[in-house]
């Protein structure tokens, strides 16, 4: 299998979840303290949310690459 055709399962697989889960979330540590033995520290829950386009374009683009035959 070439890696085209690897790239492009990649693209369909990222594709669809991007449209089953509509986005992500992490958390992002954001501030650290010390103070002597005391520790403190902030951490944000940040969303990133994958538009519809992002999701179709991706599954297009990538059954596009493996649906296209391989030039010798």
């Amino acid at each position: 299998m070439s890696s085209v055709k690897i790239v492009g399962f990649a693209l369909i697989a990222a594709g669809i979840l991007g449209l089953v889960y509509g986005g992500f979330s992490y958390t992002r540590e954001t501030h650290e303290t010390k103070l002597g033995p005391l520790e403190l520290s902030l951490k944000d829950q940040e969303t990133v949310n994958v538009p519809i386009w992002a999701g179709v374009g991706a599954i297009v683009v990538g059954g596009i690459l493996v649906l296209v035959p391989k030039k010798s």
